[in-house]
């Protein structure tokens, strides 16, 4: 039970801005660091239902729109600390040096953020405001024909986040690393990989399950986005980097989360509308 604490806490501590008490980063306390990795993401959800709750008490349900939006935006950035926006970021580079492998493995490692770095963190963020405008625009219709008694949606959202984290814990553990050194590969020579992977699968199965239950055909929608991703994830990494390092999995988490969320919010839209039964 000790290394599990210790795993538990270090996983928060490294993924989250949670105050955690600090654990030694021994290959014994490192094992089982990745089984928690998911639950940083369920912190995101339970605040973006609350959020959502709040709204009306706030009177921002009607024309807050913008500042509703923004704070749903910056959630994930705020638990986060932004450590999987700044593997984004430093991606986002490398992907638009259009460098040898190696090379792009360099600019990883550069403290500095070039062009490119500025450009798509203006696109995510922007696009973001977007999704989540929509977003909140579609939940808060589906809860006032309800009279603020249907959170399917809500509950749908929470489950990406969990999602994202399970599918990159899952990538680390499954996939090669491009290379031996960086956070990433210190946890998966660390990990109990089979363990890691059984328990990414399970978080999967019981969060698939949920978004299916909730809205099966928006559901779907959603994972069918999310499973593309990971795909052209796995080949990214392996093609353009020789596989998977720390700061490709940040870039996989923002993405992955604001394509599921994109996906689900329009799908609601057309496919479950606002008021079904």
């Amino acid at each position: 039970m000790g290394a599990l604490w210790n795993s538990f806490k270090i996983a928060f501590s490294m993924y989250s801005k949670i105050p955690m008490p600090q654990s030694a980063w021994s290959k014994e306390n490192m094992r089982y660091v990745m089984c928690f990795f998911p639950l940083v993401g369920m912190v995101s959800g339970a605040l973006t239902i609350g959020w959502m709750a709040l709204l009306p008490f706030l009177h921002l349900d009607g024309g807050g729109f913008g500042l509703g939006a923004a704070v749903f935006t910056l959630i994930p950035v705020a638990v986060t600390g932004g450590i999987h926006l700044d593997g984004f970021l430093d991606t986002s580079d490398a992907l638009g040096s259009w460098q040898e492998p190696e090379r792009r493995l360099e600019i990883l490692k550069d403290s500095c953020a070039g062009a490119f770095a500025v450009i798509m963190g203006c696109v995510y963020f922007a696009l973001s405001l977007g999704v989540y405008t929509t977003f909140q625009d579609v939940a808060l219709a589906i809860w006032r024909e309800s009279s603020f008694g249907d959170m399917r949606i809500l509950f749908q959202a929470a489950c990406v986040y969990m999602i994202s984290r399970s599918l990159s814990g899952l990538a680390i553990v499954t996939r090669p690393m491009a290379k031996n050194t960086g956070l990433a590969a210190a946890f998966s020579d660390g990990a109990q990989k089979r363990t890691v992977a059984v328990t990414m699968a399970f978080y999967l199965v019981v969060c698939c399950a949920a978004v299916l239950f909730f809205n099966p055909l928006p559901g779907a929608v959603s994972l069918l986005v999310g499973l593309a991703i990971y795909i052209y994830y796995g080949f990214m990494a392996k093609s353009k980097f020789g596989g998977v390092t720390g700061d490709l999995a940040g870039w996989f988490v923002q993405v992955v989360e604001l394509g599921m969320l994109l996906a689900l919010t329009v799908a609601t839209l057309l496919i479950g509308g606002t008021g079904w039964n």
